[in-house]
């Protein structure tokens, strides 16, 4: 029983010390305001108006938009890529260089290419003279039938040799041209006009086939490709105008959209939307963007920036009612052109001080 008395005393008297703390926290122990103050007058009331000017609570009808952001990528972008097994011997290029298309960007070694072109031409060659013996016998056995004199048989073996070798003539060149063709790999060339991205290979380096050897892509035609909440993307259509911001440049640039992927994406619930465009100069590939969708015009309540002043986590502004000034709490949104949203507190037609920075400093604010 003593066990649950003392327990009750510590509850009380730990009661007691925080009604206490209360009171004195909210003014209970300072001397009361005189009798002959205005009953209705707010305690955070200014006797003089503070040094500043007065400014209106304006309302402003403004067209809201939302963001939905996303990276800058090339239309045209392409990776060079070896079609041989060689040994590079030449790098003609370098990140960020300006290409032409055709333009040789990297030489492989083409000395055993060179000499299998060689060999072909010589087998070429030397079909070519069996070919020419063939028909010279095939003309030969022909004069010789028509007069008699050869066989039916011998003029279908003369006929059958030259065809032969005629075809294997035909396969001769056609191992030339393949192996011309792949003399010419060995000259990696730019497939169009842009500039380089990324650089893999230097000399002395071997690649193989199907090894990336460098990036590029063409800056005269950039996209933005943007995740679009599925909210929202029933409200965009192939073809609309819209504006897309850079946020490293701060600009914000007119838009087309090209395309709407018409999948959503499981993770983000979000639709991809590409939008074209011409672009601003210092525009690269793998830049953040943002989109900015179009919504409802919407009416917002706007002050000065300087007119809020931020007490701890508390936002508030001096309204001037009856030539007085008073502290009010409000709540703030966003920031527009040096305004700033204010969400709750305010009226529309009140008036609140802007104050002068020159007096705050001097008092010390």
């Amino acid at each position: 029983m003593n066990v649950w008395i003392r327990r009750l005393a510590v509850a009380v008297g730990f009661t007691a010390m925080v009604i206490v703390l209360m009171l004195w926290l909210s003014g209970g122990f300072h001397p009361k305001v005189a009798d002959h103050q205005p009953a209705h007058t707010p305690p955070a009331v200014a006797a003089t108006l503070p040094s500043g000017k007065i400014v209106s609570v304006k309302s402003r009808r403004i067209a809201m938009t939302e963001s939905a952001m996303g990276s800058i990528k090339a239309i045209h972008e392409s990776v060079i890529t070896s079609k041989l097994a060689a040994r590079v011997v030449e790098v003609k290029l370098k990140a960020g260089q300006a290409i032409k298309k055709g333009e040789v960007l990297v030489r492989l070694d083409d000395s055993e290419l060179q000499a299998r072109v060689r060999e072909a031409q010589a087998a070429a060659a030397s079909a070519k003279a069996v070919l020419d013996q063939a028909q010279v016998e095939l003309d030969r056995i022909t004069k010789m039938h028509a007069s008699r004199v050869a066989s039916q048989n011998e003029l279908e073996r003369a006929q059958t040799a030259a065809q032969t070798a005629q075809a294997a003539l035909d396969g001769a060149r056609q191992q030339v041209s393949q192996v011309q063709a792949q003399l010419e790999y060995a000259q990696v060339k730019s497939p169009l006009d842009g500039i380089v991205v990324d650089k893999r290979v230097d000399v002395g380096d071997t690649v193989m086939p199907g090894q990336i050897m460098a990036t590029a892509y063409d800056p005269s035609g950039m996209q933005l490709i943007a995740n679009v909440r599925e909210s929202l993307v029933h409200t965009l259509h192939v073809g609309q105008q819209i504006g897309v911001k850079v946020d490293v440049l701060d600009k914000v640039c007119a838009g087309t959209i090209s395309e709407i992927v018409p999948q959503s994406q499981n993770a983000s619930r979000s639709f991809q939307v590409k939008v074209i465009g011409p672009c601003p100069d210092g525009i690269y590939s793998g830049m953040f963007g943002r989109l900015l969708i179009p919504l409802a015009d919407e009416d917002v309540l706007l002050v000065p920036r300087a007119a809020v002043r931020r007490v701890g986590q508390l936002e508030q502004v001096q309204v001037v009612e009856n030539g007085r000034a008073y502290r009010r709490a409000v709540r703030t949104g966003r920031l527009l052109d040096g305004e700033i949203e204010i969400l709750s507190g305010l009226r529309g037609g009140e008036q609140v001080v802007v104050p002068d920075p020159a007096a705050e400093n001097s008092q010390g604010i």
